[in-house]
């Protein structure tokens, strides 16, 4: 079966870096990228709205030399009732490749089972592993060594804190995870994350997490679908903003990274988003990178 990308497990931490050495380089030279993908396609699929995920990847695909083709759900005949199966056999004779953003990950398990192609996961409820591989990628650029200490702020059940705590193991940092009770991370992740070696920490305490830590990370408090919870959220999520307070106890020199889209006075005030120690649009621009590493990895 042809090698799938739904998950920063099924990297090893050679391929891990190998990606990101490679993103990095073609971001300092793109004319090292050559064409790989040229005379092939990739079909982009989308069950939920999308600003960088849908742009980078259609933009990697181009410049690699590939034709993108971008596919709604209310375009294909899924909408009539065709199972997701079917409609990834169908694709598996047309295109070279699938990037999916998804609702519900068994989706993306199905396209892998049935398409006979590589399958990307652009996103879905449980992973956000292009994310992660541009923000580690954006770590290794500013020079966080293995060892460092990295502090996500939220929703420690969301796909973006999933993706994070399995690519700490790969990178080598420590990660604390703080948190609410309520929105602990998965378990079955935590496991796999054990397995390769992650050294996680879990707290609801966010000013002790803070504490001398090297990377501070918060995504919304409200993804998309849950806006039927927005007000319980937000009151959970409340003592974990990410302010001038909470910066102050990390590190002088602490990055602070967003996956964007990002609501400005809840999850993160506007002056820590637009201080000197933000990457956010480095870490937004670095999608494009690590996605053309990870076409050319699956294609070439």
């Amino acid at each position: 079966m042809p090698r799938s990308f739904l998950s920063l497990s099924s990297l090893s931490r050679e391929e891990f870096h190998q990606l990101i050495r490679r993103a990095v380089a073609g971001k300092k030279n793109p004319q090292r990228w050559g064409k790989p993908l040229s005379g092939k396609s990739v079909a982009l699929f989308f069950e939920k709205p999308s600003t960088r995920t849908r742009i980078s990847f259609e933009v990697a695909v181009w410049q690699l030399g590939g034709q993108p083709i971008f596919l709604n759900q209310n375009d294909l005949q899924l909408v009539r009732g065709e199972d997701i199966a079917d409609t990834a056999r169908v694709l598996g004779r047309y295109v070279h490749a699938i990037m999916a953003r998804v609702k519900n990950h068994a989706t993306l398990e199905a396209m892998a089972n049935y398409a006979g192609i590589p399958v990307i996961n652009g996103l879905s409820d449980r992973f956000h592993p292009c994310q992660a591989l541009a923000d580690y990628m954006t770590l290794y650029e500013n020079g966080i060594a293995p060892g460092a200490k990295l502090v996500f702020l939220g929703d420690g059940s969301s796909n973006v804190a999933h993706s994070l705590i399995l690519g700490s193991a790969h990178y080598g940092c420590l990660i604390t995870i703080a948190t609410p009770a309520e929105f602990l991370p998965n378990g079955e992740v935590l496991t796999i994350a054990a397995r390769l070696g992650a050294q996680v920490t879990i707290t609801q305490d966010a000013a002790e997490a803070v504490e001398d830590a090297d990377v501070l990370y918060t995504d919304v408090w409200v993804s998309m679908g849950q806006e039927h919870d927005a007000e319980r959220r937000h009151t959970l999520l409340a003592p974990y903003q990410l302010n001038t307070k909470l910066l102050q106890l990390a590190k002088p020199s602490a990055l602070v990274l967003h996956c964007l889209p990002a609501r400005k006075g809840e999850e993160i005030t506007a002056d820590v988003f637009d201080s000197p120690n933000a990457k956010i649009f480095d870490q937004a621009e670095n999608r494009l990178h690590v996605q053309k590493a990870l076409l050319e990895f699956l294609l070439r």
